[in-house]
């Protein structure tokens, strides 16, 4: 049986940035591992393909949050990428950085290893960006950035009322500036095809010899010697299998790498000896303190037939469908949103504490696969740095089972607030010209809902998990943390975790730029 060096559990951002990172060394033996298949389907690559795939179970985990007041007592949909590049190859494709702030207050309850710094200098490093070098934007890069390249009259009317507001106008919405702005979304697609963690990092890395990747090969836990990790348990092609490695690092996400642990015996004794589970390290923290961004959609009929909506319809879809495999730019390459806007829901704040997505389409409420056939555009709203905290723990020891959720949203009268005060800014901005004339009327949530509380029952029946948890197995410098700033599992050896289940505070927006960049600089502290 082989041993590696390095055996890394989940091939989304993290993995793929750390495969690609630790295999250049060609002394370095490493293995990465994939629940789900390769990223052959064709409509991973076509941009506006991801509402197919997203439907898609062979290519999803299809985990649901525990029904709860913040979520009208429904269970919340919380899909994860189950195929090569993980979540990258069925996200929206937005390519957001963060604030510089953002890292230096993870620095603080971590190290200085993970200030911005450093985190802006792996930014410039894993970057080959379309606009160039600059202090913190790389060009040689091996994943390649974009702008849109369609732009119409009413995706310049949505820019334009930001401007009008006196928002910022940046030809790089990623500047660390903490401007108020609007603008151009910077995204992770290139000559019309997706730009996955697989794609960028993991392709150029699997011609080399030192590394091995097996998709379809779902881990069960971490194999240990004492309290040393020395290989992983595999479930693949229904059959057990033991890989030994010298260091394992678990980059499954959020939500699969503290049930790992759990599997592991490293969590709540209470908890695992419910389960059955021998302890191995007690640390009720994993699973703990889970965070996420609370979306939702504001939506609104057009007065004027200028909308994308028909052409995701009829004859115009099928044409369109046909233009981009004939090699034509188009609507099918597009991300998933081209418009990103940072604000301030209080104007005295130092920096932007919200983000908002906005699309020059509408869609079918009640199946969000579809889009409207009347003229509409939405926005997505959601504030940036939440503090009602979550939690993910296993409740069967079947690494198949998703993990139960508990999403907690907006358990704090301050995230209350600020979710209030967003969705009338957004309601201002959407009265404000040249936008204001082009809309007949708001449709989701609707004219119902205007008072704080009214707003916030808006928010639990229509809102959604932004895609973005962090937390779960939180890094600090204090001994109670999962992980210590160096990503090693306390209590235990040979075992670090690295995805975005280590962030202790959730970045200013979609986290898939910060797990690469975080990946980029553990890479480096992995192997000093």
């Amino acid at each position: 049986m082989a041993e590696y060096d390095f055996i890394i559990v989940g091939s989304g951002a993290a993995g793929c940035v750390l495969a690609y990172r630790l295999s250049e060394n060609p002394n370095n033996q490493v293995l990465l591992l994939e629940a789900g298949p390769k990223d052959s389907h064709p409509l991973i690559h076509m941009p506006k393909g991801i509402a197919k795939v997203m439907a898609d179970p062979k290519h999803i985990w299809a985990h649901e949050s525990k029904p709860e007041a913040s979520t009208a007592n429904k269970s919340e949909y919380w899909a994860r990428g189950k195929v090569l590049g993980g979540s990258t190859s069925v996200n929206g494709m937005m390519y957001v950085r963060g604030m510089p702030a953002d890292y230096d207050g993870i620095a603080e309850l971590s190290s200085d290893d993970w200030g911005w710094e450093h985190i802006g200098a792996a930014y410039k490093a894993l970057e080959s960006h379309e606009l160039g070098a600059a202090e913190t934007r790389g060009d040689n890069g091996p994943i390649k950035i974009t702008l849109p390249t369609f732009r119409d009259e009413l995706s310049e009317a949505q820019i334009a009322a930001g401007h009008a507001l006196g928002w910022a106008s940046k030809a790089d919405m990623n500047e660390p500036d903490d401007a108020v702005a609007i603008g151009y979304a910077p995204r992770t697609v290139h000559n019309r095809k997706r730009q996955s963690a697989a794609v960028a990092f993991l392709r150029p890395a699997m011609r080399r010899p030192n590394l091995t990747v097996l998709t379809e090969a779902v881990v069960d836990k971490v194999v240990f010697e004492g309290k040393r990790a020395i290989g992983v348990d595999i479930v693949r092609a229904g059959k057990r299998e033991i890989h030994k490695g010298r260091e394992i690092i678990l980059a499954g996400g959020a939500l699969a790498s503290p049930a790992i642990l759990e599997r592991s015996g490293i969590g709540d004794p209470d908890r695992l000896s419910q389960l059955g589970i021998p302890l191995l390290h007690a640390n009720p923290q994993v699973g703990e303190n889970l965070l996420e961004h609370r979306a939702m959609i504001l939506q609104s009929r057009l007065k004027k037939d200028i909308s994308h909506n028909k052409q995701y319809n009829g004859w115009r879809a099928i044409w369109n469908g046909m233009k981009y495999y004939l090699g034509v730019d188009g609507l099918m390459s597009a991300a998933s949103y081209e418009i990103v806007g940072w604000l301030k829901t209080d104007p005295q704040l130092n920096r932007p504490d919200a983000q908002i997505l906005v699309a020059p389409f509408s869609f079918v409420m009640e199946d969000r696969t579809k889009v409207e056939t009347q003229p509409g555009m939405h926005v997505t709203l959601y504030t940036l740095r939440p503090d009602s905290k979550g939690s993910v723990h296993i409740e069967s020891t079947d690494p198949i089972a998703p993990a139960a959720i508990n999403a907690n949203h907006h358990a704090t009268e301050n995230d209350r607030k600020k979710m209030v005060a967003l969705v009338r800014a957004v309601r201002g901005y959407l009265a404000t010209e040249p936008l204001a004339s082009l809309i007949e009327e708001e449709t989701s949530p609707g004219p119902a809902y205007q008072t704080d509380e009214q707003i916030l029952a808006a928010f639990d029946e229509f809102g959604t998990c932004g895609y973005h948890a962090v937390g779960s197995c939180r890094m600090g410098k204090d001994a109670d943390s999962v992980v210590d700033p160096e990503l090693k599992v306390r209590g235990v050896e040979g075992l670090r975790v690295m995805d975005t289940s280590i962030m202790p505070a959730i970045p200013s927006g979609n986290t898939n730029g910060p797990t690469m960049a975080m990946a980029w600089r553990a890479a480096d502290i992995i192997m000093r």
